[in-house]
């Protein structure tokens, strides 16, 4: 007598109601989690502030290209006071392998100097607060709220987590803070950061922009736009 085997999920279709999604979401979920258990912000920091430093620097550039340059960086700015006293001609050439090393180098500066000013040169564990810094956005602050003080006040909306949102049909917007609006009514919030770094990993690891290996993807079947 032949084995009776479970047909593969649905995919998304238009009409795909909230109630829908959110379980779809949560097979995505359970899918990554088993690939991807330990996600984590691969940005290399030992405080919240090597941690700041580090993803301004990750604009438009890679994480890796930002580990090879933070170890001399962070060995000899080690505080706030010591980023916003740094000469800009020097810290341009220190960072210039990041990419948009001007526009960077006046981020980190005015930001170290706004937390001298307004925090003791402390890094703040609040959304208002961290935004209201010199060169750091939603993004940003989320990174370093989810990371490293362990809040989790918002998603990480980074090129792949907009891709591969896209992708599953999780949102169509375009905009980073309405992409994250609607994943946050998707994802339960206590999996807000962890869900952001899963995405990233797999962005790198499997679902790859130019060249998305669908066949070994552990959520194509919950993915409308999969190849298999």
């Amino acid at each position: 007598m032949p084995t009776k085997t479970s047909a593969p999920p649905r995919r998304r279709s238009a009409r795909e109601t909230e109630a829908e999604r959110r379980a779809r979401v949560r097979r995505i979920s359970a899918r990554l989690e088993k690939a991807y258990p330990d996600a984590s912000c691969a940005l290399h920091h030992k405080s919240a502030l090597e941690l700041l430093v580090a993803t301004i620097l990750s604009a438009q550039s890679t994480d890796a290209r930002v580990n090879m340059v933070t170890p001399a960086l962070f060995a000899k700015y080690r505080t706030a006071e010591d980023f916003a006293r740094a000469d800009p001609r020097v810290l341009e050439q220190e960072i210039h392998s990041t990419g948009f090393f001007r526009s960077k180098t006046r981020s980190i500066t005015r930001m170290a100097q706004a937390l001298l000013e307004r925090h003791g040169g402390q890094v703040p564990d609040t959304m208002d607060e961290l935004v209201q810094l010199p060169g750091v956005g939603r993004k940003t602050a989320n990174v370093v709220l989810g990371c490293w003080f362990k809040k989790n006040e918002g998603v990480v909306v980074d090129t792949h987590v907009q891709r591969i949102a896209t992708l599953l049909g999780l949102t169509t917007e375009r905009d980073p803070v309405k992409i994250e609006r609607d994943l946050m009514a998707l994802v339960p919030r206590e999996k807000w950061t962890w869900f952001s770094n899963a995405l990233i990993q797999h962005g790198r690891r499997v679902c790859i922009a130019r060249r998305p290996k669908c066949e070994i993807c552990v959520i194509h079947r919950y993915c409308p736009s999969s190849r298999v």
